[in-house]
């Protein structure tokens, strides 16, 4: 972008940003003729993605903050007035710990408001399942979220939600990000005036209570609860987010002894004990760990700023803690839910299980198992929700016919989701549900490392890995459009040695086996950036570019035969260790191959 372009943008920016802060810092790049911080931020607009908006707080075109965020409302708003005409129409406005969350959530009200939109604003920091939940409770006809999940401190961001609960997808996102894009001046009521109108209306228990009652009825073995509730021990960190409030609550209501990391408990956008506050990351729960450690806890649980993920720690035999991947809690989840249900007469006729394209095929072989269908859709929680959604619908619009119910649903970035009255990932109640299955498992004489172990003897071992490559700045979407074009081009013949047996492009909607493009079948899939490689020994290596994130996803899914698994005994226990060793060493040589592409 030329430097005058620049300048422009930076000076109309200024003139029409709201909050003072942000346009002093604006100002201030000017004065000092900072050109690079300047390009970066006003070199493009935030994009308004199929998600919503995600990015770094601050003054500036392609920055988080009120302006954008307004633009960003008004344009909902016009699509759902055009989508809705004549319809009396209401929003509901969550927000989490993060820096300008409430300033954010109550802009967002106010643009609502002065639209004529209803908006249930909460009171407080909630939990973005609980704002699924309250569109649903509420039936309001759409819903915002201010959170950036579990990104570093710098970033904020704004998630959308349609009158299901669940965030948008087509035809409605496309049609917000194209109403969004024609924002030049959003409208706006004072905070007093909204609610004097009562198109601003603040909620707080009359939401609270029928969700912690919702979460707590999801729980199917409550004798079980009651009888062994004060022999396991629970330690907890919110990661200075919103879960603390239900959590506790709830864990309470259960007689669970709970008890909470003090230096993470209250809510700080700053995140100060942690560089980034995501469950997934073994440093952010240090302290976490160190509790556990001390109070000999049974399990340890964490949950991101917006509470809808959840990461666990367990003992291992030695008690030295083992971090439990997503693919392995969703795993255990599964297993525990539908044996439960199977052993209690709870299992429905045709019992239905979402994972994503990039969820291990465990979770498969184990719906399999118990007679339900597992059903895979793109990466994201939006679209486990729209399935769900055509689960109900009466047309039978499910992939597979008509008579779906659904059971539970997972993707392998700790996320989970054990209830229909949510429509996006729920950390709280999978909280319960996992301290309700380590109290079943413990009545086994069982921890759920035994549980994994025994599941890997039965189905295999199966690994993942992750690779993750940032690309900032103007020319960062550039190089991983160059990536995924290149692949394109070119694909690969083999990766880590291994041949690369089939192919399936989402964005193009084919597959094929390798080397026979001509004889493509169409995927059953939404167009979406993804590629997936299939080699020939079952390995699954999937590519694709973040949707909330300046960077580029690889997952490398593995499964290694255990020899003696079966038999079980002494011959189990020398095969599982060869297993992995096994899988450790092609997912080493796959990720070396990675790294070639993306400058490692």
């Amino acid at each position: 972008m030329e430097h005058d372009e620049i300048v422009a943008r930076a000076k109309d920016y200024i003139a029409e940003e709201g909050d003072p802060a942000f346009r002093a810092e604006v100002e201030a790049l000017l004065k000092a003729e900072d050109w690079k911080e300047l390009e970066d931020r006003f070199y493009r607009d935030l994009e308004f993605g199929t998600g919503g908006l995600r990015g770094v707080i601050g003054g500036g075109s392609n920055r988080m903050n009120s302006l954008v965020v307004s633009r960003a409302t008004q344009g909902l708003c016009d699509y759902l007035i055009k989508a809705f005409p004549g319809k009396s129409l209401s929003a509901c406005v969550a927000y989490d710990s993060r820096r300008y969350s409430p300033e954010f959530a109550e802009i967002t009200a106010r643009v609502f408001a002065a639209n004529g939109v209803k908006a249930y604003l909460f009171s407080a920091l909630r939990p973005t399942p609980e704002l699924s939940f309250a569109i649903r409770l509420l039936k309001a006809d759409t819903g915002i979220v201010v959170t950036a999940s579990h990104n570093p401190p710098k970033y904020n961001g704004y998630k959308a939600y349609w009158n299901d609960g669940a965030q948008v997808t087509p035809p409605h996102d496309e049609g917000i990000i194209d109403m969004v894009g024609k924002v030049r001046q959003a409208k706006s009521l004072s905070r007093e005036e909204a609610m004097k109108k009562g198109l601003l209306v603040m909620i707080d228990k009359e939401v609270d209570e029928p969700y912690v009652a919702m979460v707590e009825s999801k729980l199917l073995r409550p004798a079980l609860i009651k009888e062994m509730a004060s022999k396991v021990k629970i330690v907890y960190t919110p990661l200075h987010g919103t879960g603390a409030l239900h959590f506790e609550r709830v864990m309470k209501d259960l007689g669970l002894s709970v008890t909470t990391v003090s230096e993470q408990r209250e809510p700080d956008g700053a995140f100060p004990t942690v560089a980034f506050p995501n469950p997934e990351e073994s440093a952010a729960l240090k302290l976490a760990l160190e509790l556990g450690a001390k109070v000999k806890a049974d399990v340890v649980m964490a949950t991101d700023p917006d509470a809808d993920r959840l990461g666990i720690a367990v003992p291992d035999a030695k008690g030295d803690f083992v971090l439990v991947t997503g693919n392995q809690l969703g795993s255990l989840q599964l297993d525990y839910i539908l044996l439960t249900r199977r052993e209690l007469g709870l299992m429905p006729k045709k019992p239905a299980t979402v994972k994503t394209i990039v969820t291990t095929d465990l979770q498969a072989r184990i719906a399999e198992k118990y007679g339900a269908t597992c059903f895979e859709c793109l990466t994201g929680f939006k679209w486990i929700a729209d399935l769900m959604r055509r689960f109900e619908s009466d047309g039978g619009a499910s992939p597979a016919g008509e008579g779906y119910e659904y059971v539970y649903g997972t993707e392998e970035s700790y996320g989970h989701l054990v209830e229909n009255e949510v429509r996006d990932k729920d950390g709280i109640s999978a909280a319960a549900v996992t301290a309700e299955m380590t109290l079943y498992w413990r009545s086994k004489g069982k921890s759920l490392l035994d549980r994994l172990q025994e599941l890997y003897l039965e189905y295999g071992y199966y690994e993942e890995k992750s690779i993750n490559k940032y690309f900032e700045g103007p020319k960062g979407m550039d190089v991983m459009k160059g990536i995924m074009e290149g692949y394109r081009k070119d694909q690969p013949k083999s990766l880590g040695g291994i041949k690369v047996a089939h192919i399936r492009d989402v964005k193009s909607g084919l597959e094929w086996d390798s080397g026979r493009e001509g004889a493509a079948k169409k995927v059953d899939l939404p167009a979406s950036d993804v590629i997936q490689w299939l080699l020939e020994d079952g390995t699954k290596v999937t590519v694709r570019p973040s949707g909330t994130e300046p960077k580029i996803k690889y997952y490398v899914l593995l499964r290694s035969e255990v020899s003696g698994g079966a038999r079980g005994g002494e011959a189990a226990a020398a095969g599982l260790p060869a297993a992995k060793a096994t899988s450790a060493a092609k997912a080493a040589a796959i990720a070396a191959d990675i790294r070639k592409v993306i400058g490692e």
